[in-house]
């Protein structure tokens, strides 16, 4: 992001909401140009439409202006650290059967968020709800048909940094794949291990029951 306007970004989360005037007299800039910097950061959502200040005295009413939610991706957060440190805490309380229910219970809530498919969908048609699905979320994710299979690829990994760690997040993943698709899914590759994207097979011919995997959680992350 242009300094500037990043800067705009950090006065107001500091200091909440502020005139035109206000922010001009912070960041040395006239009133005119910091008026530009706004329009463009309301454009792009990450601050509101100027709102109405009520001064304590007799005079005009003053305009301010203040953050988005989505600003907030600008600012530093900590979720990948407190979602580690979960997963520890978890492992070291849960015996691996437990631990496997909470995974599976994960991913089978995740996969109930997908939009419904006719009971006689086709294999392309589940394959395509998975990777709208998954796209959704953040995953990028692909497909294309080889030799009689669907192979899925997702090129971005959202437990990046963590599933190096926690492999279990590798094996909640392909269970949500394989609910969303109704049939097995075969692991090809994963970043986890070093790869630049996860790719699954999948057979169209399996695709029919809406039942995943029957391999156990655990066996998943130990392969």
């Amino acid at each position: 992001m242009q300094p500037t306007r990043l800067r705009i970004l950090e006065i107001l989360k500091e200091q909440g909401d502020l005139t035109v005037a206000e922010l001009a007299r912070q960041l040395g800039m006239a009133p005119v140009s910091v008026r530009h910097h706004l329009d463009v950061l309301q454009g792009e959502q990450l601050i509101c439409s100027p709102r109405v200040r009520r001064r304590g005295t007799v005079g005009r009413p003053r305009q301010v202006y203040t953050l988005t939610e989505a600003a907030n991706a600008y600012f530093p957060r900590n979720h990948g650290m407190l979602a580690s440190r979960l997963l520890e805490e978890l492992k070291a309380i849960l015996p691996p059967a437990q631990l496997q229910a909470v995974f599976e219970r994960l991913a089978d809530g995740l996969a109930a968020d997908a939009r419904p498919l006719q009971q006689d969908a086709t294999p392309k048609q589940r394959v395509e709800r998975a990777v709208e699905f998954l796209d959704d979320r953040g995953y990028l994710a692909r497909y294309e048909f080889v030799d009689d299979h669907y192979v899925i690829y997702t090129l971005n990994c959202p437990y990046q940094g963590i599933a190096e760690q926690h492999r279990e997040l590798c094996a909640m993943d392909k269970r949500l794949l394989e609910r969303l698709l109704g049939s097995a899914a075969v692991v090809i590759n994963r970043m986890s291990e070093g790869g630049c994207r996860c790719a699954y097979q999948a057979s169209g011919d399996s695709m029919a029951d809406g039942q995943p995997s029957a391999i156990p959680l655990y066996d998943l992350v130990a392969a």
